[in-house]
């Protein structure tokens, strides 16, 4: 298997990402690729923030909540999807599955023997990460949810549409991607997306995610996210928070209010008029919102 490994050198001074590097060599269920992740905050933290990412983001998604979670006390881990970030890169996108990513994570999650872990997810940390708490019982005591869902098997003409485009997209523009829904970015913080892939080489990921959504009952992932969102509706005790960026056109309100009925107890959502998909660059103030709410009913 081929695999690129994005140079160090492309990662210096992004914007708001003084972070240090670590890495998990081959873990298990991998087949070699090395993973990146970040480990901030207490080590010894009464709390763990899972942090997971979606498609074509990475964990610099997350620089504006990493600091709020370290200040309120919580260790602060964020993994890169392999495939993204500063994780490796196989050049084969037939290598990716929905099966693959999601072992990689119960296996991630293992090695470092996270517990008492808040899942924050967002696009395919959501459809992989809400996957994950009913057949890993007793790590996950809470839930920070945003612009996601279930993959049950059905999905919405906006996302077809969405798939279509990004099929249509040998080098897909990720940076201008992401500032398509928030304007105001800067250069730099646009070309730290795009730091992950230094050509379309590098992109194999990208352009595989959007044809392993789950997009009939049949699909690899759909049973089992089925029985993942019977563990929300049903059998989940822990602490819930949502948050909706109101100007995603396909994960936006409706989509999200539908999962806020699927997950129990989970609280009205908190609207971010004018956050779209990627609403972690709202972050501080849902971060902020969220341990407010998380900490009050603990």
């Amino acid at each position: 298997m081929e695999v690129l490994r994005t140079a160090d050198d492309r990662f210096r001074e992004l914007p708001g990402y003084a972070f240090a590097p670590r890495y998990l060599d081959d873990p298990a269920g991998l087949d070699g690729p090395r993973v990146h992740y970040l480990d901030e905050g207490s080590p010894v933290a009464p709390v763990t923030a899972l942090c997971l990412h979606g498609n074509p983001s990475w964990s610099y998604l997350y620089r504006h909540m990493i600091p709020v979670f370290a200040a309120a006390g919580l260790r602060i881990v964020a993994p890169d999807l392999v495939g993204f970030g500063r994780s490796d890169k196989p050049v084969d996108a037939q290598w990716h599955s929905f099966e693959r990513h999601r072992d990689m994570l119960m296996r991630f999650i293992e090695r470092l023997d996270l517990r008492d872990i808040l899942l924050v997810c967002q696009d395919w940390g959501g459809l992989l990460g809400l996957t994950l708490p009913h057949e890993m019982p007793g790590r996950f005591t809470g839930l920070l949810v945003m612009n996601t869902a279930l993959g049950t098997g059905t999905v919405s003409d906006g996302f077809r549409q969405w798939r279509a485009y990004s099929n249509s997209q040998d080098d897909l523009p990720v940076g201008k991607l992401i500032q398509r829904g928030k304007p105001d970015m800067t250069a730099a913080e646009v070309a730290a997306y795009d730091a992950p892939f230094p050509d379309a080489r590098y992109k194999a990921a990208l352009r595989a995610f959007p044809n392993l959504v789950p997009d009939g009952v049949d699909a690899p992932g759909a049973a089992i996210s089925r029985a993942a969102a019977e563990f929300w509706r049903e059998r989940w005790s822990g602490r819930s928070f949502m948050a909706i960026g109101m100007k995603d056109p396909v994960l936006g309100a409706a989509p999200m209010r539908a999962l806020q009925k699927t997950i129990r107890g989970c609280p009205p959502p908190m609207e971010v008029a004018e956050g779209g998909h990627f609403v972690q660059e709202w972050g501080g103030a849902i971060a902020e919102a969220a341990i407010a709410h998380l900490l009050a009913v603990a």
